[in-house]
Order: structure tokens, then C-alpha cells, then sequence
């Protein structure tokens, strides 16, 4: 009897090949996991604009819908003056420059010339306000003189005159007054100068200029920034700045009331320790949660204009979560709840009022703690694993929650680092229309120059006499807190 054929279907076989199956379609089935997370981490990067995210407005496509920027309600009212609102004109000005007086003209009905009649001034006036720019040159001249005795006398030129040609006060104030502070480009402030008053300048003596006022205003901008060191409150941040053709970093500590600025190569902890000003701040430092300013002494607060742009990013990826929503309407009430206080007098929150804020607060980020959990590395494995957004936010609202609502427990304290933002809006827009410095030496002038001009302007100071006064060797010094 003739043997069967040997089977190939053996069951160890078997057994090999549907592990190697199970164990291709688990490798399968990571690779579709991650390549769905990156999916979903690119749909999120490209769905950032300035409502959801630290990009600026500039960077929204021009395309796209502008999104909601405030958290306002609609009144209901048009926009500009309401029916009824009382009205506002310019008025006439007692001490006019020129006064003409409109004489009578024609033919009176009887034949004879009005300009002849006998006329009497009317009390009604109309007024023209008009601008003339013009140039104005001042000669200085020496004299000599003998005395009886034979001796020779000379009178000398006042020291400011150095040259036989040079600029006065009232030209170089105005030229940095349009580089420093309405930022045109030194091209065009020189054609401007040209056109208006008659004087040939070139951009190379108009930042000549910026650094003279620099030096002249090192004093005082010193003396800004120890103020600023002394208050209670105080605001950082920083934007990039191209210097030479490379990346360096424009800084900024402020208040209400103060501006100091400085450039420095580096961003992080080097770069506030080479300004020296942070290192003897004990205040409240306001600031975006970036790592190196929670290397100072100060006390911390975190802006929540940050977490609101971050929340909201959260909230729109996965619309099913519902802790990010939570937390915006938390974080929002407790800010409408300081607003109040401060407008009735209040110099903190009721007990109560703080410990149910931080209690839903605890609340809504256990929740979302979670729904996303840490990611852990393989068993066996050292290696660090990558963790999601949320987790972030997350982890370090959790981890930093005293930061967070230091605007609840302190009132001084404001809810977001809006102060900081928008003292860097105006040179950030300078090098949008001006380019980039230079020259080390012009981005520092910069800097010095604009902290002046930036704390006059939020003391109400008039910058174009304060800057004639600069010129003049006498730079009004602002108010110091």
C-alpha cells in the first residue's frame, strides 16, 4: 500500500505564521496610529491663526475669515457717534498769528464805491489753521577789540558751535522724533525734511542723530529702569530682531508708566542676567510662562491671554472635549469678578469667591488630566516620548496653578501680559517697515531712544520739546514711581 504525501500544514507551522500575521498587523496598527496623530497634529498646526495660537494678526492668510478677538458682547449699537451724543468743534484761538480784516467791495445801489464807506470792524471771526514749515539759519559772528592799553580782545563762539556748519535742536529733535518714535525708514525722514523745509540730509546724519540723543538719554533710561526694578508689578517679554543680518532679541520690562527696552543676542536666562535689571526685582513679574524668566527671584504670574488662544485651539480640534470650554468660562468669570472689584475699591476678592474659583479650577483640570494622560515610553525603553499638546497645557497649568491665578489672589496683578505686548508692537513694526538694524551700535541706540519716548508718551509728556530739550543737553526727566 503506497504512503501519503507529506503535509506542509503542519501545526507548528501554523502556529509560526499566524504570529507572524499578529505581530505584522500590531506593527501595522502603530504605524496607523501614529501616522492618524500626525494627521491630526499637522490639521492642527495649519488651522493656528492669532485667535487660537501666539502668531501675530499679520500672519492670518487674507483669505480666511477673520476669527473673534474679544471677548465683548455686541451692544446692538452702530458703530461711530450715537444720535444726541453732544458734539465737539475746534475752537477759535484767541492770539492768531495773522489777522485780516475783508473790505468791502462793489458798487453800492445809488452808484457810489462801498470801499469808500466809513466801516466798522464785526465781531463775528473765522479762523484758517494752516502749518508752515520752514528752514532757519542763525549766524554767529566774533568780534575784536583794543584795549587803551593796546592790549587785542576776541570774543569767542559758544562751545556748542564746534563746527562752521551744524544742525540745532529744534532739526535734530524732529528727525529722531519721525525715526525713533513714527518710525519712518532714514530714507524717507530725510526726503520728508527736504521736501518740507529745505534741508539736504543724509539717513547716515539722521542716525548720527538717533545716537547722539542715545547718549544723551543714557542717564535717564538708567534711571527708568531701577524704577522699574522697585515696583510691585512689572511686565517682561521679548521678540525676535534682526541685527547685521542675524537673529538677536529686543527686550522689554515695563509698567503703566515705564518702558525700558534692551537688545541682546540671546533670549533666555544669559540674556536677562547680561540686562541686570531682573536680578534685583523682588515684584510680581508678568510674563508668558516662558522657562527662563521663572529663573529670577520675583514673584510669578502667568498671562492668561496664552492660555485662553491655547484652550481654544483645544476646544476647536476635538469639539467633543468639553474641560477646555469649562475652563475659558472660568477663567473669563474670574476676571469679569477682579474688574469689578477694582472698580468697587476692592483691595482683594471675598475668601469664598477665591477658594470656589480654585476649587473648580482643581475640578476641570482633573478632568482633563484624564483625558490625556502621560505617554509613556516602551517597557525597557529610556528613551523620552513626545507628549501632546494637551497634556502640556495641562500638566503645566496644574503644575504652575498659583502663577495661573495670581490675578485672583492679587489683585495689582492683571489677568494677562497685554502691557508687555503692546510696548513691543511699535518696534516689532519698525522692522516691518524699516527693516533691520545694521549695526549693534544702531539697534542699542534704538532701544535707548524708544524706552524714553515710550515712558513720556504714557506719562502724557509731549516728545517733540522734550527732545529739543535733549539736544539743548537738558532731557526732562519723567516721573519715577
Amino acid at each position: 500500500m503506497p504512503k501519503p504525501p507529506p503535509t506542509t500544514d503542519r501545526p507548528d507551522s501554523k502556529d509560526a505564521e499566524l504570529t507572524r500575521l499578529r505581530a505584522q498587523n500590531a506593527e501595522q496598527a502603530k504605524q496607523i496610529a501614529e501616522l492618524l496623530q500626525r494627521i491630526r497634529d499637522l490639521e492642527a498646526r495649519l488651522g493656528k491663526d492669532s485667535h487660537n495660537s501666539s502668531k501675530p494678526p499679520s500672519s492670518d492668510p487674507p483669505f480666511k475669515k477673520p476669527p473673534p478677538r474679544s471677548r465683548r458682547v455686541r451692544s446692538g449699537m452702530k458703530p461711530g457717534g450715537q444720535k444726541d451724543h453732544p458734539g465737539a468743534t475746534r475752537a477759535l484761538v484767541e492770539d492768531p498769528e495773522h489777522r485780516i480784516v475783508v473790505p468791502l467791495e462793489g458798487l453800492c445801489g445809488c452808484g457810489r464805491d462801498c470801499a469808500e464807506l466809513a466801516v466798522e470792524v464785526l465781531p463775528e471771526r473765522r479762523q484758517v489753521i494752516d502749518l508752515v514749515v520752514r528752514r532757519e539759519v542763525t549766524e554767529y559772528r566774533t568780534v575784536t577789540g583794543v584795549c587803551s592799553c593796546g592790549q587785542v580782545h576776541c570774543s569767542a563762539f559758544p562751545d556748542a558751535l564746534g563746527a562752521p556748519v551744524q544742525y540745532g535742536p529744534g532739526l535734530s529733535a524732529l528727525a529722531v522724533y519721525l525715526t525713533h518714535y513714527q518710525l519712518l525708514p532714514y530714507r524717507r525722514s530725510a526726503e520728508l525734511l527736504g521736501v518740507l523745509a529745505g534741508i539736504t540730509l543724509s539717513p547716515a546724519t539722521l542716525v548720527g542723530m538717533g545716537r547722539e540723543a542715545a547718549a544723551r538719554l543714557a542717564a535717564p533710561v538708567a534711571a527708568i529702569g531701577q524704577s522699574i526694578v522697585r515696583s510691585v508689578v512689572a511686565h517682561a517679554d521679548e521678540t525676535g530682531m534682526r541685527v547685521a543680518g542675524a537673529l538677536q532679541w529686543l527686550h522689554v520690562l515695563c509698567t503703566s508708566v515705564l518702558t525700558f527696552y534692551a537688545v541682546h543676542a540671546k533670549r533666555g536666562a544669559e540674556a536677562l542676567t547680561g540686562i541686570g535689571l531682573l536680578d534685583g526685582f523682588r515684584g510680581i513679574l508678568v510674563h508668558d510662562h516662558w522657562r527662563a524668566y521663572l529663573s529670577t527671584p520675583a514673584q510669578h504670574a502667568f498671562c492668561n491671554a496664552h492660555h485662553l488662544r491655547e484652550l481654544i485651539a483645544l476646544a476647536e480640534a476635538d469639539p467633543v472635549l468639553s474641560w477646555p470650554k469649562q475652563l475659558i468660562a472660568l477663567l473669563c468669570e474670574a476676571n469679569d469678578a477682579t474688574v469689578a472689584a477694582r472698580a468697587a475699591g476692592l483691595e482683594t476678592l471675598p475668601g469664598p469667591v477665591v477658594e470656589g474659583f480654585f476649587t473648580r479650577y482643581d475640578t476641570i483640570l482633573a478632568e482633563g488630566a484624564f483625558f490625556h494622560p502621560q505617554r509613556l515610553p516602551p517597557p525597557g525603553s529610556r528613551r523620552r516620548v513626545k507628549q501632546t499638546p494637551a497634556y502640556n497645557l495641562v500638566a503645566r497649568l496644574r503644575t504652575h496653578r498659583d502663577e495661573v491665578m495670581r490675578f485672583v489672589t492679587d489683585l495689582r496683578v492683571p489677568f494677562d501680559n497685554n502691557q508687555a505686548e503692546r510696548d513691543l508692537r511699535m518696534p516689532k513694526l519698525k522692522q516691518k517697515v524699516s527693516g533691520c538694524f545694521r549695526a549693534p551700535e544702531g539697534a542699542a541706540a534704538f532701544a535707548t531712544v524708544r524706552s524714553y519716548l515710550s515712558t513720556l508718551r504714557k506719562q502724557s509728556i509731549d516728545l517733540y520739546p522734550a527732545l529739543v530739550m535733549t539736544f539743548r543737553g537738558q532731557p526732562p526727566m519723567p516721573h519715577l514711581p
